[in-house]
């Protein structure tokens, strides 16, 4: 046998053997991931992770560390051929263990952590509290940037209120400066009284991510948190997408945080961005 056709056949014997799951998915041109909170009651991580797979779908945004080791977790992405674009983080970990944080998440091949929910005891009640808590988290993004790692802040509608002026959030980015990012959950900003467009437009060229849920008309949905998946509900699509693009934003995360059917809100949403998004990832970004 002439050796390129050896190598020719030995190719192919291993593309077999892969499992038929193992091609890149359908959407991973485009910067469309999933937020794992999504999937927590959808089964084994293993289960998890063929959902996004299925609803091609080729990024997540991780909860920590999925209560697995990083070697498993690693394993289980790359079953799929999903990659880890960012993990939300609880920021007493963060101050605890940036170190053990960063380690995890490089051996899963992540770089941007997210600091996804303050406790209530953690939550500042005055202007001065907010530019605190923001000069704190400036300097954890600075450690983490000097490990290879980026640092972003994931707002719900606390952090909205206003104060002379400016919101909590903006106080918190104000003070911490360059290096901290904003992933904007549009459907809080928009529950919060404030315009998501609007929103993006304050944080242009700050937004890492924006999480890409939507709002149920008033009254409906009650069982699932009063939210929907993108493009079914009241939040205008239409105007954000623009705004996102003008300001920015690198990733579309699919969320929901209390869905019925998660795997169904996930495909739906996937399906509403790919229709809609025109940005595709860099080439440096598609492996």
């Amino acid at each position: 046998m002439k050796a390129a056709t050896r190598r020719t056949t030995t190719l192919a014997l291993l593309l077999a053997a892969l499992p038929a799951f193992a091609g890149d998915p359908a959407g991973a041109r485009q910067p469309i991931a999933v937020q794992m909170y999504t999937l927590r009651h959808a089964g084994t991580l293993d289960q998890q992770l063929k959902i996004v797979h299925d609803a091609g779908v080729g990024a997540v945004e991780t909860v920590g560390t999925q209560n697995v080791s990083a070697a498993e977790l690693k394993q289980l992405l790359d079953r799929y051929s999903i990659r880890a674009i960012s993990s939300h983080v609880q920021l007493a970990d963060l101050r605890s263990d940036l170190d053990g944080v960063v380690a995890f998440n490089r051996a899963i091949g992540n770089t941007t952590l997210v600091v996804p929910y303050l406790d209530e005891k953690d939550r500042p009640t005055d202007a001065a509290g907010w530019t605190a808590l923001g000069q704190e988290l400036g300097r954890i993004a600075a450690q983490a940037n000097a490990q290879g790692m980026h640092l972003a802040y994931h707002n719900h509608d606390f952090e909205l209120v206003d104060f002379n002026g400016k919101t909590g959030l903006e106080l918190l980015f104000a003070a911490a400066g360059p290096d901290l990012q904003t992933e904007l959950d549009l459907a809080w900003v928009a529950r919060a009284g404030h315009d998501p467009v609007m929103m993006l437009g304050r944080f242009r060229g700050h937004v890492f991510a924006v999480h890409a849920k939507d709002n149920a008309p008033k009254g409906k949905a009650e069982d699932e948190g009063g939210f929907a998946a993108v493009g079914q509900g009241v939040l205008d699509w239409d105007a954000i997408l623009p705004a996102a693009a003008a300001a920015g934003v690198q990733w579309y995360i699919v969320e929901h945080d209390q869905p019925r059917d998660p795997a169904t809100v996930i495909k739906t949403g996937a399906d509403y961005l790919r229709h809609h998004l025109t940005a595709q990832l860099p080439a440096s970004a598609q492996r």
